[in-house]
């Protein structure tokens, strides 16, 4: 889903999604929004059981697996479910095939290791992210690593 800024932001403290807007957000559901974007929202508004079953649903019918992957991996991380969360990561790396799609696994995963507080292994990945980011040309989203690597060393020496 776009950031749209008034609805929601990324805390740039904990990487997690902050809701701001929920009603904004919530009407999304109702607007007819792509299951993907469903899948996400469910998620960030912490319908937890509706995200996971969504995306398995979603999941077992898509016939390109890689971004029902991802969003089914976020429903989980979001529930601290770590395990399936990084089995899911896992297969979504194996299927990337391109530099930006390996960048875009490479930076969820270190959102997971990030929110299990394993912050030198997250900022390897979202070091790896930034790389591979920047090697393809887009630069906002090396951007977006690279401070989540940044954010992720601090927290590594500090503990």
């Amino acid at each position: 889903m776009t950031n749209d800024v008034e609805a929601w932001r990324l805390d740039p403290a904990t990487l997690r999604e902050v809701v701001l807007d929920r009603a904004m957000i919530e009407s999304r559901l109702d607007d007819g929004c792509p299951a993907l974007e469903r899948v996400w929202i469910l998620s960030v508004l912490g319908r937890d059981q509706e995200a996971v079953a969504e995306g398995r649903l979603l999941l077992a019918h898509s016939r390109d697996r890689f971004r029902p992957l991802l969003v089914l991996a976020h429903a989980y991380q979001r529930q601290y479910r770590w395990h399936k969360a990084a089995k899911l990561h896992e297969e979504a790396l194996r299927m990337a095939g391109t530099a930006p799609r390996e960048a875009l696994v490479r930076h969820q995963i270190g959102r997971r290791l990030f929110d299990e507080a394993r912050y030198r292994d997250a900022a390897a990945e979202f070091e790896w992210a930034h790389d591979l980011y920047r090697t393809a040309g887009r630069i906002r989203l090396a951007e977006a690593s690279h401070q989540a690597m940044c954010r992720a060393r601090q927290l590594a020496q500090q503990s």
